[in-house]
């Protein structure tokens, strides 16, 4: 009679028993079901006018009294986003404005910034005529308003830093908490570069390491 040595019966647990069968296999544990989304992940991505029209649809009163908390905790936090974000085009600016418009600029807490985190200030340094430092204009236009919590600054180069060479620009300088975070010059000199860089960068602490801080405008 032949013998199945992966039956659970008596008979091969004391053949298991004795050493004649090998131990079974233990059941691998059946894998958990996914979590269940909540109500907030199902309302996450309407916007305000839809949600009012899926809480005019609902039939469960808890279930609209929720929505209706819900949509107005979305509205607080676009009105508290729209406060913060006071800049978004980029303010040309003179050697005299500097310390002014970007250094302290830079020390200045956000509406609401509980923490003193600063604002961050890219200025950018420029000259018309240079292919790459026109390119840069571009880039940093729509960085600006892509970013309003940002304060972007710009000056012609040789007027903000005395006798600086053409090859240098164009350039940028992060400020945050009046510290420079870090400084690029000649970008787009060696490639053509893009605008998406790691801008997530302005809004860290002011002290970032070399490697993080070169990674800006990458």
């Amino acid at each position: 009679m032949a013998i199945n040595p992966n039956e659970d019966t008596e008979f091969n647990d004391a053949l298991r028993k004795h050493g004649i069968l090998p131990p079974r296999e233990a059941t691998p544990p059946s894998p958990s079901p996914p979590p269940s989304p909540t109500f907030d992940d199902l309302l996450d991505g309407f916007s305000p006018s839809e949600l009012r029209e899926i809480g005019d649809d609902v039939q469960d009163d808890d279930a609209e009294r929720y929505i209706v908390e819900y949509r107005q905790r979305l509205l607080a936090q676009m009105k508290a986003e729209e406060k913060r974000g006071r800049f978004g085009t980029i303010l040309p600016i003179s050697r005299e404005d500097y310390t002014r418009e970007v250094t302290e600029a830079s020390s200045a807490n956000e509406p609401g910034d509980d923490k003193g985190l600063g604002t961050g200030v890219v200025c950018f340094l420029y000259k018309d005529g240079i292919p790459r430092s026109d390119r840069a204009f571009v880039h940093v236009r729509a960085l600006a308003a892509k970013h309003p919590r940002t304060k972007f600054a710009s000056i012609v180069g040789d007027k903000c830093i005395p006798n600086l060479p053409d090859t240098r620009v164009p350039m940028f300088i992060v400020y945050r908490k009046g510290e420079i975070v870090t400084q690029i010059t000649s970008w787009g000199a060696d490639r053509e570069r893009k605008q998406e860089g790691k801008l997530s960068l302005i809004y860290a602490p002011p002290r970032l390491n070399f490697e993080q801080s070169s990674r800006l405008f990458s």
